[in-house]
């Protein structure tokens, strides 16, 4: 099995000092992958730098030029978002990082996970916040669509909503967007009714949970709303916005869920791939702020991509994992009502 890394030297150039989102994090994860083993059995993809013409698949001209001019003199594009003398570039690197991603997958390697900075799904067309420049998944969907395929589902784990690429799709029918996201929590979009307009009605399907939402709760979410969502889709490529701030050690957000659950969620996606479009799955990192819990959960992505977890094997380590909670249950219930008699549930 083929299995591609995206890494490059380049991405912790994206200076932002203490910040959450800094460098050390791509570091704590080469680190961890080091460690465990599994750099030899990953092939590297190189990443390219996005062009103008592809940012502008999804982005405004106006926004590509704010970003650039901020950057090139270090300014931050909001309280979240900073920016250095290289961001910019870096930025570019990021999102042709997703593009290199794709050109692999649909050159016949199996999967890749493109672990790039800085991230992307909270940037809108015409704006960055949430520490985003640019939306690497968003333009790759569009990037993707212009190499020939169709129909692209993007999943989005990230434990914040993603807001950049629920509004680049919401009036579009070939992107299925999934998010399952905590809620209320920044940017305090993602409600359940927030399901698309016009054509795309019905093609953006929110799952927002509280805070304390585990394992169980959102492996129960991807079965009964993921799946059948997907599989009526069918999708000519999956991507994934891989953050993994839903941790239960994440000090940004207030979920439950293991460096096993990411596995778990990954076997999902993989299997899906398998099922549904030759396995053309592609994976960017989003958030994830503890170094540890990050690094231990991209390895533990990495293994399932390699195989080594299937989605319905045991649930993580059942530390006080109790079982799918009475309000996911409801919200499930909720989320197939408001899609019932729509084009995917």
């Amino acid at each position: 099995m083929q299995v591609g890394i995206v890494y490059s030297k380049d991405y912790l150039e994206h200076n932002t000092g203490m910040h959450p989102e800094n460098a050390g994090r791509l570091r704590a994860i080469m680190k961890g992958l080091s460690d465990a083993g599994l750099i030899d059995l990953l092939h590297p993809v190189k990443p390219v730098h996005a062009s103008d013409e592809q940012l502008q698949l999804v982005h405004t001209s106006g926004h590509i030029r704010i970003v650039k001019d901020f950057s090139s003199k270090g300014i931050a594009l909001d309280g979240d978002t900073l920016t250095s003398i290289r961001s910019y570039e870096v930025a570019l690197l990021a999102a042709g990082g997703v593009l290199s991603a794709v050109d692999a997958v649909m050159d016949g390697m199996d999967s890749v996970f493109a672990l790039v900075r800085p991230p992307g799904h909270h940037a809108e067309p015409d704006r960055s916040m949430g520490f985003c420049l640019f939306n690497n998944v968003a333009i790759a969907a569009r990037y993707a669509q212009q190499r020939g395929l169709g129909k692209v589902l993007i999943v989005d784990w990230d434990v914040h909503h993603g807001n950049g690429t629920q509004k680049a799709f919401y009036d579009d029918r070939s992107v299925l967007y999934f998010s399952i996201h905590q809620y209320p929590h920044f940017p305090g979009t993602g409600r359940v009714d927030e399901i698309g307009v016009g054509k795309g009605r019905g093609y953006t399907v929110n799952v927002p949970l509280p805070r304390g939402a585990n394992d169980a709760d959102y492996l129960y979410v991807f079965n009964k709303v993921l799946l059948p969502a997907a599989r009526t889709f069918r999708p000519d490529i999956i991507l994934v916005s891989a953050g993994v701030d839903g941790h239960r050690y994440d000090p940004l957000a207030g979920m439950d869920l293991t460096s096993a659950g990411f596995g778990q969620m990954t076997g999902v996606v993989r299997s899906l791939a398998e099922e549904l479009c030759g396995g053309k799955l592609v994976l960017a990192l989003e958030g994830g702020y503890d170094y540890g819990a990050l690094s231990d959960s991209v390895v533990m992505i990495f293994r399932a991509l390699l195989g080594e977890i299937d989605y319905d094997t045991e649930i993580g380590d059942g530390t006080g994992m109790g079982g799918v909670s009475d309000h996911t249950r409801l919200q499930v219930e909720n989320v197939i009502h408001l899609h019932s008699g729509g084009k995917i549930l």
